[in-house]
This record gives structure tokens, sequence and C-alpha cells, in this order.
């Protein structure tokens, strides 16, 4: 092999090397800091959960924070990028809007790690993640596309005019976010277990009928 040829190849191995323990630190960080927040996590639990050293950490994020904003920011860029990829305005509007209810309930219930890193990073008032453009972004394509089939819905005679994509996407977050983060003082305060997989499909159900409900013309 030529030397020229050698050295890119050795060059691109250092580059995917250097990709693959940035990811494991993310990976190890986003369990670390969904455990036990930022405060309580540890860098050199972290480290050694990814197979890297605090060094390499420091190196790829800088601080602690840095790396609690972007295991944060991906969490939020990941749920993003997944409500994209339902292609909604391919569906009619009620169909579109019951897929989105339903997703956003599976995905709290497949990434129970999200709900906690949302709640972290209210604790600390989102100050991590007002530095954050990309999310921004994100959520404003995440209105716009709530907006759009609120628009179709309205043209087509099935939704009312005047609905607020921005509290319809706060309810849509809210009826499954607040049933699953107050899931053990509610089973002793209505006396059922919340979490069996009839008590679950139930509230799908119920949340799909009252988002729906909320926007029927």
């Amino acid at each position: 092999m030529p030397q020229a040829e050698a050295g890119s190849a050795k060059a691109k191995s250092r580059v995917r090397d250097a990709e693959a323990t940035k990811q494991r630190i993310l990976a190890a960080a986003k369990r670390e800091f969904a455990r036990n927040g930022l405060a309580g996590a540890r860098v050199d639990l972290i480290a050694e959960k990814a197979k890297a050293n605090k060094r390499m950490i420091y190196h790829y994020f800088e601080s602690k924070e840095n790396l609690f904003l972007v295991v944060v920011e991906n969490a939020y860029i990941d749920i993003r990028t997944a409500e994209q990829q339902l292609r909604l305005d391919d569906l009619p509007p009620a169909e579109a809007l019951e897929r989105l209810v339903r997703f956003t309930w599976n995905y709290y219930l497949k990434n129970p790690e999200f709900i906690t890193l949302v709640n972290s990073e209210n604790l600390h008032r989102a100050k991590h993640l007002k530095r954050s453009e990309l999310v921004q972004d994100a959520s404003r394509r995440m209105v716009a596309m709530v907006a759009g089939i609120l628009e179709r819905g309205v043209a087509a005679g099935v939704f009312r005019a005047g609905v607020d994509p921005v509290q319809l996407n706060i309810s849509i977050a809210a009826i499954g976010y607040f049933y699953l983060t107050n899931r053990y003082t509610g089973a002793i305060l209505y006396e059922r277990d919340m979490m069996t997989p009839e008590a679950l499909d139930e509230r799908l159900g119920f949340n799909i009928d009252t988002i729906l409900r909320m926007v029927a013309a």
C-alpha cells in the first residue's frame, strides 16, 4: 500500500475510533444522568461504563455540564426526529393526530430516560437547553407540523378553528407524561396497578379520545 494511502487509512481509523468513543461516553452519560441527575452523576463512573477515561470525557466535552447539555440535546433531537419520520402529512388529519398521540405515549414507555432527563433539566430551569439552537429549530418544526395537521383538519371540517398548536402539543405531552411520572403515587391514591398492559392500553385509548375531542369541530 502506498504511504499516502496508508496514512489516509490510519487517519480514518482514528476518526472512527474517536467517534465510537464519543458515542460510548454519550450512552453511558445518558444512563447516569437519567438515574442520578446532573448533580448526582459521577464522571468517573461514566468513564468506567464507557470504557474510556475522564481525560477523554473532558477532551471531547470540556465539562460535566457540557456533557449533560449534549445528552439532553440529543434526547430532544431523537424524539423530534422520530416525529418527523411519522409522515403525518400523508394521513387524514384525525388519523394523523391519533398517530401522534399514540407515538408520544409509546415513545415515553420505550424511552423512560427521556422523561427523567427532562425532569432533571427543569430542575435547573432549562439553563443548559437555552444554549441549544438545534433543539429550538427542531421544536419549531414540530409546532409547524402540528399546525399543519390542524389547518388540514379545519379545511376538512373535522377540527374546529382557533386551536393553538403549541397548547395542543403541550396537552399531548402532558396527558401521557403526568400519568407515567406519577404512576407510583397514583397506584396508591387510586388503588390500581397503573402499569399493567390492560391499564396502559386503557390509558392510551383515553389519551386519544381526549385529544380528538379537544379539537373536534
